[in-house]
């Protein structure tokens, strides 16, 4: 298992950003713009919080998809997946992004009682764009066709 934080690593469907944290006496700020902080617009913004212990969320790829996923508050781990090599990723500060690409399987797991997971998404809702299985997922990877 691979845990990276607060370093950028570039690997095959995935990415780690680290934010500039913007700060005075009045507190913090992190600011992400369109195309400068991520590689693709923000069509789509959505949260995950109040994940009770044991829970894994995410379990799918898309086809399509771009995200970067930003841990707001709390903490929780990320399972990517590739088809060739799986990463655990702690997400535990608000200045830290992990992107992902279509194509690469993820799983949320390990939620703090107090998470708030922060997804940038780079289209809307398309339930087409998912692969929810993982045998699916690993033939398309590998180079196949469903």
């Amino acid at each position: 298992m691979q845990i990276l934080n607060n370093a950028i690593k570039y690997d095959a469907g995935f990415k780690v950003y680290n934010y500039k944290i913007k700060g005075d006496d009045r507190g913090a700020l992190i600011s992400i713009e369109n195309s400068i902080d991520i590689p693709f617009e923000i069509k789509r913004v959505y949260y995950i919080f109040g994940t009770s212990s044991g829970i894994v969320r995410g379990k799918h790829a898309h086809k399509e998809l771009k995200q970067v996923l930003i841990c707001t508050n709390g903490s929780c781990s990320v399972l990517v997946d590739d088809g060739k090599k799986k990463h655990h990723f702690l997400l535990d500060k608000p200045d830290i992004g992990l992107y992902v690409n279509g194509l690469v399987w993820r799983e949320m797991y390990d939620f703090s009682p107090d998470c708030v997971l922060m997804v940038l998404a780079s289209d809307i809702y398309c339930e087409d764009d998912y692969i929810r299985n993982y045998s699916d997922f690993f033939k398309l990877a590998k180079g196949g066709v469903l």
